[in-house]
């Protein structure tokens, strides 16, 4: 097999946008397949071909090509002509020794000005392909099926296909800020924007040196994973523990939640204006512990005039999760750490917090100040995939 063909849904149905939404695809899978042996990418009719040297390793390539954004599905493919017998030929060489239970052939016409219809060309190629083999044909649950897509100059054909990530794009919908912990949540909430084509932009406060530094590797490991969906990331790490000791010294104990909650909010504001950034993510979940309830996290969202998105606020713990583990961050998120989030934390924070009664108990907190000392000691580092060193 010499090519490889993706096909995506969602993208078909942007109109007049559809050539920019199909240009930033291929020049994703550029980026995606960089360094591996590959001769071309280009969009043709409702899909793109991906043209493979020598050396292109069809493993690595499927590892790649299922984690990029916009891909419906793909599959390993080669090319031929319309005549049926040497299309039934190639079909035939390409397959070897396989000899399947049953078959069938599926064809799809790219342009319906092709001198023959795709009910011809399964019932011809499909027979000359009975008559070489003496396969039985099995159209509803066949053990293989061949599938052929007629083309203007030429036709396709592939076995199988293999599922994408779905979604839009990377870099079609905009740039968003994420507030990423080392745990389960917030990094499948990073996921699910990215997946709309966003541009995530990672946000980690932590405690040290209060505590140890084993939330920034854990979301080290965290950016690196998510970094082979979306091809760049930025993450910055932002000291936080200061920040919570003063906290700690000027607001009551059931407050304090919201009011770190509200301090996170504020510096991740600026720097997601800092970043082009348009919105912030969080991964909160109605009810999932006792500061996230409707309330705190109106309360919450008062302190900044960006817009909060928050991804999985319907979702269980056990969706959640199960999203963690098929994309991968599960194993990360559950090794044990020391997070921010758990310091100087109060035995019984409030649950339903009033933005005007926070607001008031953070008077007695120079909050411009803190918010701009924390933006002043933000260090950031740079994820690429593939890794420069590959």
């Amino acid at each position: 097999m010499t090519s490889v063909v993706v096909h995506y849904k969602e993208l078909a149905l942007k109109g007049r946008n559809r050539p920019w939404f199909i240009q930033l695809l291929v020049r994703n899978l550029r980026i995606a397949l960089a360094r591996l042996d590959v001769l071309a990418i280009r969009a043709i009719m409702g899909r793109i071909e991906i043209e493979l040297g020598p050396d292109a390793s069809w493993e690595e390539v499927r590892v790649r090509l299922a984690r990029v954004f916009g891909v419906a599905n793909f599959s390993s493919a080669s090319r031929s002509t319309h005549d049926f017998a040497t299309l039934a030929s190639a079909i035939l060489g390409d397959l070897g020794s396989i000899a399947p239970e049953s078959f069938r052939v599926s064809a799809t016409r790219a342009d319906k000005r092709l001198p023959f219809t795709s009910p011809q060309v399964e019932r011809e190629v499909g027979g000359l392909i009975k008559q070489a083999t003496g396969w039985r044909v099995d159209l509803d649950n066949a053990a293989l099926t061949i599938h052929i897509e007629m083309l203007p100059d030429g036709a396709f054909y592939l076995f199988g296909k293999q599922p994408g990530a779905g979604g839009l794009p990377t870099g079609t919908g905009g740039r968003v800020a994420c507030l990423l912990s080392g745990g389960i949540d917030s990094p499948v909430a990073a996921y699910r924007m990215m997946r709309r084509g966003c541009s995530v932009l990672l946000v980690h406060f932590h405690a040290y040196p209060i505590l140890s530094r084993a939330s920034q590797e854990k979301v080290r490991e965290i950016a690196t994973l998510l970094t082979t969906y979306q091809l760049r990331s930025r993450l910055l790490l932002v000291p936080f523990g200061d920040l919570q000791q003063r906290v700690v010294l000027a607001i009551r104990p059931d407050l304090r939640v919201v009011v770190y909650r509200r301090l996170m909010l504020r510096i991740a504001e600026r720097l997601a204006r800092a970043g082009r950034a348009r919105a912030l993510v969080t991964g909160e979940v109605i009810g999932q512990v006792a500061s996230q309830t409707l309330e705190n996290m109106t309360a919450i969202s008062a302190a900044t005039d960006m817009e909060v998105l928050r991804p999985l606020v319907g979702m269980d713990k056990d969706e959640i999760s199960a999203e963690a583990q098929r994309i991968g961050t599960f194993p990360i998120s559950i090794i044990p750490d020391q997070d921010c989030c758990t310091l100087f934390t109060p035995r019984h924070p409030a649950t339903r917090a009033r933005p005007d009664e926070v607001a008031q108990a953070e008077q007695a907190l120079p909050i411009s100040e803190m918010v701009a000392s924390a933006v002043a000691a933000v260090s950031a580092e740079d994820f690429r995939f593939p890794a420069t060193n590959e």
